[in-house]
């Protein structure tokens, strides 16, 4: 799709450099406008301008910015897509790395939005695993990383209730979705990314509005993030190492839905009382950061989720949640999100917060109440990471735009958390 020449006989895009170079945002907006207002499919980019004025870091935001400004979503019948031609110039050698690493980095959010934008009947738990293998199959036997899915009669002899509580509602069963990549055999560290995989919420029994219905299929958005950045660090072969983990259910209506009043036992031994069965996604990620301590051995975790419709009432749709309980690992993902441009507002952590999840009858509960909820639902996902440092982002409001914040998104799916994940992970080398 791109090509890096020293002259190139393609149109010129067209990009309006007036208002200047500003931010790593405003630059990505830039050069997707001027690709969407292209009348053809072939073009040429000279980036001299940007990389006097930015440095040459910034070329990753070109990049990104044209390749978003082609993206077109997926029809139905499937309609192949257009394709591209590209030509930079006025690249330096030091460059041709950037563009490189770039396009895998989209190539992840084209995959990440197509998942998320995908008809919840077209992606059903198992569907969702085989996309993930399919994925990972792209690369070449050299790169150390390995898929695995355990299924439901594993996750019983695990004792995953959390995740089986809501993935047994459905006829379709559940998943859990493991995969390792191990770019750095010298260095024990594993950073776990942990991302939320329910691929229709009806809500259960606490039953979704009408009005709410139509997003229900893009509530894996997190866990498609993380494939996603899990595949272009392996692709792009980052010395980290970096296991994603993904809890893959539909939660749905039935004769053995969860019930408000229940009680269950989540694989950390932890007692659960069930509030509100649409606050499962906070069920299926409370086994998931346990399983990855426990079972995968991580230093640190990291868990998204489109988890709380609270977070766009209080940020919209421009900027997501985050809450963290260790500062050096926050620290690490503010550089992460500076590089990616993405934007998040860390929410405190105080103890009356704490004292909203705690259970009269079992150790936590599943919702702390009218207020504060995106910060108790992230409160919740804490109580199961077994004292490891703890990220937690809330995308809920980034995941699917309708109209698009930004003019590198289009409708629908944007690939929220995906870019500064990998930049989190690709900063953690020694």
């Amino acid at each position: 799709m791109i090509r890096l020449v020293k002259a190139s006989s393609l149109p010129v895009l067209p990009v309006d450099y007036t208002a200047g170079f500003t931010d790593r945002v405003q630059i990505k907006e830039l050069y997707a406008k001027a690709v969407k207002e292209l009348e053809g499919t072939e073009f040429s980019a000279d980036l001299t301008e940007l990389i006097e004025k930015k440095g040459c870091s910034y070329v990753s935001d070109a990049v990104e910015g044209m390749l978003l400004g082609t993206f077109e979503p997926e029809r139905y019948p499937v309609v192949p897509r257009k394709e591209w031609s590209i030509e930079l110039t006025g690249l330096p050698a030091e460059a041709e790395n950037i563009v490189k690493e770039t396009e895998t980095l989209v190539e992840g959010i084209f995959w990440t939005r197509d998942m998320t934008n995908r008809p919840g009947n077209l992606l059903r738990p198992g569907d969702f695993a085989r996309e993930v293998r399919q994925l990972f199959s792209r690369l070449t036997e050299e790169v150390n990383v390995e898929v695995e899915i355990l299924d439901k009669d594993k996750m019983k002899e695990l004792g995953m209730n959390a995740i089986l509580s809501i993935g047994l509602s459905s006829a379709y069963d559940p998943y859990l979705c493991i995969i390792r990549y191990k770019g750095n055999p010298c260095d024990d560290r594993i950073t776990a990314l942990v991302g939320k995989g329910v691929t229709c919420d009806t809500g259960g029994y606490c039953l979704k509005p009408a009005s709410s219905m139509s997003g229900i299929k893009g509530d894996m958005a997190g866990g498609a993030a993380v494939a996603g950045a899990v595949y272009a660090l392996a692709k792009n072969r980052i010395p980290v190492n970096v296991t994603g983990v993904i809890p893959m259910v539909e939660n749905r209506l039935s004769d053995g839905s969860l019930l408000p009043g229940d009680v269950i036992t989540s694989y950390s031994g932890k007692t659960i009382e069930i509030l509100n069965t649409d606050a499962e996604g906070r069920l299926i990620l409370a086994d998931s950061v346990t399983y990855a301590v426990r079972g995968e051995h991580a230093y640190r975790v990291l868990d998204i989720a489109t988890l709380t419709g609270c977070v766009c009432s209080c940020l919209g749709f421009g900027a997501a949640g985050m809450l963290c309980d260790n500062e050096e690992f926050c620290r690490d993902f503010e550089r992460a999100y500076e590089k990616s441009g993405e934007r998040y507002l860390r929410f405190p952590i105080y103890d009356e917060y704490e004292k909203l999840i705690d259970s009269d009858i079992a150790d936590v509960k599943n919702t702390g109440g009218r207020f504060a909820g995106s910060i108790t639902a992230g409160l919740f996902i804490r109580r199961f990471a077994e004292q490891a440092p703890w990220l937690h982002l809330d995308i809920a409001g980034t995941a699917w735009v309708d109209p698009p914040v930004f003019e590198y998104q289009s409708t629908g799916a944007s690939g929220a958390g995906l870019t500064s994940m990998y930049y989190l992970c690709a900063g953690d080398r020694r």
